[in-house]
């Protein structure tokens, strides 16, 4: 399914109703560390947000709140992401790559573990 791109903050409540699976506002505003804990009603504006993004559906209420469960899945957030990523080096993977490799924040092992775990059609 394609989906709008999302917010660091959209991708943040993301996550945490990941987590939980179904949740209310509340539950995910409280969620969030207290050092950057937004109001209550911050949180409901990015929850209409996302239901416009088509990312959150309303699935019941509980007194006067609603609860809500993600509609789009982690990994198509994650390619969608990466691949908007990849988009700015013209679709290739070798500056990212690149970089990783020499901040140390990918080894040699790491890329190794990688090819073992790639579909046996899809090496380079």
């Amino acid at each position: 399914m394609a989906h709008k791109s999302l917010s660091r903050f959209e991708l943040e409540i993301m996550e945490i109703l990941w987590r939980l699976g179904e949740a209310s506002v509340r539950e995910v505003q409280e969620a969030i560390h207290e050092r950057k804990r937004p109001a209550y009603t911050t949180v409901q504006t990015i929850f209409a947000r996302l239901e416009e993004k088509n990312a959150v559906r309303r699935t019941r209420k509980i007194g006067n709140a609603f609860l809500f469960q993600p509609i789009i899945t982690r990994p198509s957030v994650y390619r969608r992401m990466i691949d908007d990523f990849l988009n700015l080096f013209g679709g290739s993977a070798t500056p990212v790559v690149a970089h990783l490799l020499e901040t140390g924040k990918l080894t040699l092992e790491d890329l190794k573990a990688l090819e073992e775990k790639a579909p046996k059609g899809r090496k380079r």
